[in-house]
């Protein structure tokens, strides 16, 4: 009898002991932990999984290891502007499945608003949006003297793709996604290359994204075609990296974090082997997605410190290359707009439109139902347009 009493003594104070140990976690991670996605493919997550992580990527070594990047010790200001009124905002929010919104005009706040228990001192991952701030990094770089030339082959910067598909890309042909090399983006294909390389298991002693991009073969010659290739962004990634001698975080940290007056902490991803997944997955406070459009808006000036070479956003921010979308096109990492906007762009929702024109910044987290099909973006288009509209209209 009384052993049987230790027995059920010791299996209370466990329990409380983790019921204590849930208790002292933070919102973000208890509502992961409830939700534990069954498997490391979030395109195969289901919507409540989605929800509970897309703020919560960071917290779980076992779901992902994460960089961490420090805030600023003077964060940009965020004065109040004049607020914005936009007819239907509740119901566009709504159906977006938006997590936060903050819209910035000449460097003022004029709407700010936020979505499923999301706030304001939370991290929602980026997806694609980093792959701006990625290319972003490479004009740091280029400034810093670490890359020659955008016509450098990208193999002089990673040697273990020489002999591939990729030996005779230079880095432009990268940053515009117009390698040549075949790869299939389909997010809704379980045996796509976006779905499989992560997963795959590297070759000994390699980075597992170039061990991976290696074996893929040509399609088109190089910068006839472009295709969007996820895979491509995340040997940029490796290429700063090699470049710099510095992880990618540290080096978004020290260019772009720090300088640019970010007031929260952020985290980056990282892959199997060590390196930030560059072309994703970078976790930062809605606020800090807006503060890279002003960012943009100031070219790339920081402080009073020219982050990237002057004319760099010129050219990162131009239509490089025809997509077959009227109107629109694609920079170095852009999505660029005719009417002189850009665009970074996420699945599931997240953006940053930039309309340096109106001097506005637009910056959006959601969680939409599929990861980029179905009405969501067209509707996020008539958004943009529509804030533009009544900004014109004098609102």
């Amino acid at each position: 009898m009384r052993k049987r009493t230790v027995g059920l003594l010791a299996v209370a104070v466990t329990a409380l002991a983790g019921l204590g140990w849930f208790a002292s976690l933070d919102a973000e991670t208890r509502g992961l932990l409830a939700a534990l996605p069954t498997n490391r493919d979030v395109l195969m997550w289901t919507v409540p999984q989605r929800d509970a992580a897309f703020r919560a990527m960071d917290r779980l070594p076992v779901l992902a290891e994460a960089r961490e990047i420090a805030p600023s010790d003077k964060p940009l200001p965020r004065p109040a502007g004049r607020p914005l009124t936009i007819p239907g905002v509740e119901a566009y929010m709504k159906s977006q499945r938006a997590a936060g919104l903050v819209i910035l005009q000449d460097g003022k706040v004029r709407f700010e608003r936020y979505g499923l228990g999301f706030g304001p001192t939370g991290r929602w991952t980026s997806f694609s949006v980093a792959k701006s701030f990625t290319s972003t990094l490479v004009g740091a770089a280029i400034k810093d003297g670490y890359i020659r030339s955008l016509d450098d082959k990208v193999s002089q910067y990673i040697p273990d793709l020489r002999g591939s598909a990729y030996d005779d890309v230079s880095v432009a042909q990268l940053l515009t996604m117009s390698s040549g090399v075949r790869w299939n983006e389909d997010y809704e294909d379980p045996k796509s290359d976006v779905a499989s390389f992560n997963n795959a298991e590297p070759e000994k002693g390699m980075d597992a994204t170039v061990s991976y991009m290696r074996k893929l073969p040509r399609a088109y010659p190089p910068g006839t075609v472009w295709h969007y290739n996820t895979g491509e962004t995340n040997l940029i990634g490796v290429l700063v990296s090699s470049a710099t001698k510095k992880p990618m975080a540290q080096y978004l940290e020290e260019k772009i974090w720090k300088p640019a007056g970010m007031e929260a902490r952020a985290t980056w991803l990282l892959g199997k082997t060590g390196h930030e997944i560059a072309g994703c997955c970078l976790q930062a406070a809605t606020r800090d997605f807006a503060r890279m459009g002003l960012f943009v808006l100031a070219n790339g000036n920081a402080g009073g410190q020219q982050i990237v070479p002057p004319d760099w956003f010129a050219a990162a921010t131009r239509k490089q290359k025809d997509i077959g979308a009227p109107g629109t096109g694609y920079g170095y990492q852009w999505w660029t707009y005719d009417d002189g906007s850009v665009a970074a762009q996420g699945i599931f929702g997240q953006g940053i439109f930039i309309d340096p024109k109106r001097r506005l910044v637009i910056a959006s987290n959601a969680d939409w139902p599929r990861a980029d099909e179905g009405p969501e973006g067209a509707a996020r288009e008539a958004f943009y347009r529509q804030v533009q509209g009544l900004i014109d209209a004098g609102q």
